[in-house]
């Protein structure tokens, strides 16, 4: 088979290589350099973090979340089962019990509906995926964690150059985790970012990603000499690697463009499906501003997603499906979760199919993609314009 399409494949619209030449050049390639501090001062600035400490990848972020949430054995965090594995990871890791709630039919996002009921004496935090780059409902989710006095760590690893109600994702919660992951919008092949938005986890957090050393404070002059004073890892990128992404971040809205003007098209082209009852597309609810990091299709049923994603494969168009429900996995059911306990997860998540989008794919190949969909079903498309 002769790939025509691929699913993904990273662009670099910026000065990404150029950056990367000169943070060799400057000798600096380790971690917390010139490159890591515009990094994180774009993220602060950008998106009115507090505060923004780059991290090796989102799952480091994550994991830096849990140790920040003091969760250990006995406590739960309440997460939806929709998520890739690093979200639940986190917080099995620290010993703690992830308790999966339900999503919502329309955006595939934890259903806030459903948080109070799951919440016992033992809950600790609340842990909102925003699923494809578009916002949980997050005033109700706030609203609930400030009332039960929970700590809120949005994931939001799809989520940069997204917003809601006006404030960007990753910022509304008391921590926010970024993804920089060869898949995201904004890459630096592996690459994550910590954003702090409650000051009472500020200082701590830079001592767990430093190894759980106070060597931040030592390179400020507050401290003499830096020394162990809690438990922590290596949690800090390469400045190689965060050139790149600073390269990344300053076309990102160019990027999130790009891609937005390529969902368009699809939205546009598939519309006859949509119209006759055939496919869902995607949606965006009011106040929420999707960053446009994926677009999918909710098919009938999972027999006639495997068809349709057989066929376009065959054509050489590599659309592939998404999480299989973490409440499913050999993991989720060693917690006593089963099949059953969360239908519209269950259900949507053998109907998805994502379709190839990356920010420098051509528009011909975006028409050539959903003309094939619409051929499988027999139905013409629109135009793309």
């Amino acid at each position: 088979m002769t790939v025509k399409v691929p699913f993904n494949r990273p662009c670099t619209l910026g000065p990404d290589a150029a950056y990367v030449r000169e943070a060799i050049a400057s000798g600096h390639m380790c971690g917390d350099g010139p490159f890591s501090r515009r990094a994180q001062a774009f993220l602060e600035t950008t998106f009115h973090a507090p505060r923004a400490l780059l991290t090796t990848s989102c799952t480091a972020a994550l994991e830096m979340s849990a140790l920040l949430c003091d969760l250990g054995p006995g406590d739960e965090v309440i997460l939806p089962s929709y998520t890739f594995v690093s979200t639940a990871n986190a917080i099995a890791l620290r010993g703690a019990r992830p308790v999966f709630v339900d999503i919502r039919p329309d955006t595939l996002n934890l259903d806030e509906a459903l948080i109070e009921a799951a919440i016992t004496p033992r809950t600790r935090a609340i842990w909102p995926v925003h699923y494809a780059g578009v916002a949980c409902e997050m005033d109700t989710i706030l609203t609930i964690a400030r009332r039960r006095g929970l700590v809120v760590v949005e994931d939001a690893a799809q989520g940069v150059f997204a917003s809601y109600k006006g404030r960007a994702l990753g910022t509304l919660g008391d921590l926010g985790c970024y993804s920089f992951h060869e898949t995201k919008n904004i890459s630096c092949g592996e690459g994550g970012a910590l954003l702090v938005n409650d000051d009472r986890f500020a200082r701590r957090a830079e001592i767990l990603r430093e190894k759980g050393t106070n060597r931040s404070q030592f390179l400020r002059g507050q401290v003499d000499k830096y020394t162990w004073v809690d438990v922590g890892s290596s949690y800090v990128p390469a400045d190689i690697l965060a050139a790149f992404l600073v390269g990344q971040l300053e076309a990102g809205e160019r990027i999130t463009a790009r891609r937005g003007e390529l969902c368009a098209a699809y939205a546009r082209m598939l519309a006859p499906l949509a119209e006759r009852g055939l496919v869902r597309l995607p949606g965006v609810p009011e106040g929420c501003v999707s960053n446009h990091h994926m677009f999918y299709l909710i098919t009938a049923d999972a027999s006639q997603r495997a068809a349709l994603m057989d066929q376009l494969r065959g054509a050489g168009y590599m659309a592939t499906f998404h999480y299989v429900p973490l409440h499913t996995s050999p993991v989720g059911q060693s917690y006593g979760w089963r099949a059953g306990s969360l239908p519209v997860t269950e259900d949507l998540s053998a109907r998805l199919l994502r379709l190839p989008l990356f920010c420098d794919m051509a528009m011909a190949d975006v028409e050539a993609v959903a003309r094939a969909v619409c051929a499988f079903y027999g139905v013409e498309c629109r135009d793309a314009a």
